[in-house]
């Protein structure tokens, strides 16, 4: 038998049994793990694949059917000798040779021995004798012919073992065999048995930690499997590879580093020397642009190719994406290597070699993420080489061996699909130089690859200046009131004249009286107000009042006096829009819808649109409102008329006035108000009414309908209840309000509606 000796690394292991100090076996456990250990079980694991017994979770106990044949076989006679176990296992199994039946033999004898003086009757030593025996031949007849040869076999337990399973396994090491024990959850399981550690040494090595989470030979055989699909993915590999970073021996000032020749950075020809590389905030915030547009300019005078962005990459277009080939796929290489077939590049098969590579290598990568799918991955690689086409000859036209290309990019990763496709070409000849100024713009991009600068200065740059028409440059004065601002303006409570320019409105539910304390205080004041991501939320109210408070007609008036000096727009007589009435922008307004989409191109640019002095956020905040009231199908339809027509229409024909307003509009301060008294017998609101309130709901207007006839009004042209109303009273007809009267309070004079003065009528 062989006895057990000590390794001095753990390579040992490999070593045939005549190149060994002795002539013995190595039998460890490993409660602890590092990166040597792990490259140990990678390689101890697939060697005891092709040449041993891996055992996971266990060694099942023989069933009856095992028992029963061994029964048949070997009869049930068991006697406590040498000689006996010996003739039993050449009997039993035969294609063990003399010598490894002599030395199998003495290894169970000893062990049941050292049973039989721990006390155990002959029944137990007879059990004990059949399970090893079942265990042989069905878990380890395939090494015991190879016991004690040179190329020792090998034995990988994982798991919390039990003590018959580590005699047997220690009979099989004595006879000749290699073990190693996985413990992932530490030695006191395996202590219970071997207290003393006679049967296994435990492994210490520096810098082991506990193992992490998850490991396990399932986890190995998988990472295996995958090493051997990216081969096959990878097909001819690149005869040159990626030096990133490697070459910035001092980092401080990075754009001089980017700016270096790419020939001058190493000499190994089988190296191109990239730069990867993020920079967070600034270190001169008076210099900055100017640095940027010096970097760019400096670039574009050498000779090499550049690109700078500074939006985010524009999504594929549907004709960049139909040119992409692709396959109904259900596994995750077969993705891979279906779409890799769009990674051509003829002019240098080189070049092509290693975009394939670096495709395979991020797309394996992205898909271990746990959030990841078929589906997702599909959609992110699809928009990398929809990217790469769309920008491969700016930066690889005529490559060649050492060249780099170089590609700024300002305001930092949006997503995910921007992080895959600069981890991608981080991999190629290209110089990467991500650039955050604004430390309140978070850049989503993760690589170990990439090398991060930090400073402290933060600086909002939305345009990257390639022309020195473009330079905007700041002075230290300019900086420090910036810097003010966002003491005094941000998590304070205080809000910077037009600070947000995104904002959307709900509508408060109050009680009657709160209207007249909600309505003269800023929207920051009310409940609910909020900012989140920079978008406002408006509380607003949109309320329809009916009936007359106890009746008192003259203290009904004076409440409509108290909301005057607010300087509501007031409608005084319905309808305020006249359905009959031609709308004159009503011809052109199909020319503005792509279905029921808003061109909003073909708006701001046709000669008939009369809003085109609107700030440009505040048109994008009355577009995307007018988009949302489209969306939401909350009109109904409107009997011989187009209903998107008569909406876009209405909308984009407002009273100047209310324009006006609307420009004027900070979304921390107080609302534009708009009122419709409604109080004659015969005032009935057209759709066109309804359209122009729910419109103004979803700007932030505060918008109320007196009512004291109590009559529907613009609510039966809504297909859901949106606007609260508030019965305060009997309902009263012919309520003697002049419009005129209650201007005066607001110190606005009466403007009598365009459109009624085309077309009056008694009413």
């Amino acid at each position: 038998m062989l006895e057990h000796q000590k390794i001095n690394q753990l390579d040992d292991y490999f070593c045939p049994l005549n190149s060994r100090r002795t002539q013995s076996v190595y039998v460890y456990r490993i409660n602890g793990y590092n990166p040597e250990i792990k490259a140990f079980i990678r390689s101890y694991y697939d060697t005891a694949r092709k040449n041993g017994v891996v055992i996971e979770g266990g060694i099942p106990n023989p069933t009856n059917q095992n028992l029963a044949y061994y029964q048949e076989q070997m009869g049930a006679e068991f006697r406590m000798s040498r000689d006996f176990i010996e003739n039993s296992l050449k009997k039993w199994l035969p294609r063990m040779s003399h010598t490894q039946c002599q030395t199998v033999a003495e290894s169970v004898f000893r062990t049941l021995d050292m049973l039989r003086e721990a006390g155990k009757p002959e029944s137990v030593l007879k059990n004990v004798y059949i399970k090893f025996m079942c265990w042989l031949y069905y878990k380890f007849e395939r090494i015991i012919n190879q016991l004690g040869i040179a190329q020792l076999p090998k034995i990988l337990y994982e798991g919390d073992i039990t003590n018959h399973e580590l005699l047997l396994i220690s009979v099989l090491a004595y006879a000749g065999c290699d073990v190693v024990f996985l413990q992932y959850h530490g030695d006191a399981n395996y202590l219970k048995y071997d207290p003393e550690s006679k049967f296994s040494e435990n492994l210490t090595l520096p810098g082991m930690n506990p193992f992490p989470e998850g490991f396990s030979l399932k986890q190995v055989r998988q990472e295996i499997q995958e090493e051997l699909s990216l081969k096959r993915l990878y097909g001819a590999l690149p005869e040159v590879r990626n030096a990133t970073n490697i070459w910035l021996e001092n980092r401080d000032n990075l754009f001089e580093k980017i700016r270096s020749q790419p020939g001058t950075r190493g000499s190994d020809p089988k190296l191109f020397y990239n730069c990867y590389c993020r920079i967070s905030g600034v270190e001169q915030k008076q210099s900055y642009p100017n640095d940027l547009y010096q970097l760019y300019s400096t670039l574009k005078n050498s000779g090499r190719r550049v690109i700078a962005l500074d939006t985010e990459l524009p999504l594929p277009t549907p004709q960049e994406v139909d040119k992409i080939q692709r396959l109904n796929v259900t596994k995750t290489d077969a993705l891979i290597q279906s779409l890799a077939v769009n990674l051509k590049y003829p002019a240098n098969p080189e070049l092509q070699k290693l975009m394939n590579k670096s495709f395979v290598d991020v797309m394996t990568e992205e898909s271990h993420k746990p959030d990841m799918n078929l589906n997702k991955l599909s959609s992110q690689a699809v928009s990398l080489l929809c990217w790469l086409k769309r920008y491969q000859a700016d930066l690889f036209q005529n490559w060649k061996m050492p060249e780099t290309s170089c590609f700024l990019y300002l305001g930092g990763c949006r997503n995910e699909k921007e992080a895959m496709f600069f981890r991608f070409l981080a991999r190629l000849p290209v110089d990467i130089l991500i650039l955050t100024p604004d430390l309140n713009q978070k850049c989503c991009l993760e690589d170990d690859l990439l090398y991060e600068q930090h400073f402290s200065e933060s600086l909002s740059v939305t345009h990257y200046p390639k022309d020195m028409t473009e330079l905007r440059v700041g002075t230290a004065a300019y900086h420090a009131e910036r810097e003010l601002d966002t003491l005094l303006y941000q998590d304070s409570g205080l809000y910077r004249n037009q600070q947000y320019s995104q904002a959307n409105a709900v509508t408060l539910q109050t009680t009657y009286h709160e209207i007249f304390l909600y309505w003269k205080e800023e929207v920051s004041m009310r409940p609910n107000f909020g900012i989140t991501d920079g978008v406002v939320t408006l509380p607003v109210l949109f309320a329809k009042i009916s009936g007359v408070e106890d009746g008192d007609i003259p203290e009904y008036i004076e409440n409509l006096k108290r909301l005057m000096p607010e300087a509501p727009f007031l409608v005084g007589r319905a309808p305020y829009i006249d359905s009959r009435v031609m709308n004159p922008l009503s011809p052109y307004i199909p020319e503005f819808l792509n279905g029921n989409r808003l061109q909003r191109e073909k708006i701001v640019n046709h000669p008939r649109y009369l809003n085109g002095f609107l700030r440009p956020e505040i048109q994008k905040h009355l577009f995307d409102k007018l988009q949302l009231l489209i969306d939401g199908n909350l009109i109904q339809e409107i009997p011989g008329k187009n209903l998107t027509v008569t909406i876009v229409s209405t909308i984009l024909n407002l009273d100047r006035e209310i324009m006006h307003r609307i420009n004027q509009f900070d979304f921390t301060k107080k609302n534009p108000k708009f009122i419709y008294i409604a109080a004659g017998e015969n005032m009935m609101p057209s759709a066109e009414d309804a359209i122009v309130a729910a419109f103004l709901n979803l700007v932030g207007f505060d918008v109320l309908f007196f009512v004291p006839t109590g009559y529907q009004c613009v609510e039966k042209y809504f297909r859901r209840p949106v606007m609260q109303e508030h019965i305060i009273g009997e309902f009263r007809y012919n309520v003697p309000v002049r419009v005129m009267d209650l201007n005066r309070c607001s110190g606005k004079p009466y403007k009598e509606n365009a459109l009624r003065k085309l077309f009056k009528r008694k009413r």
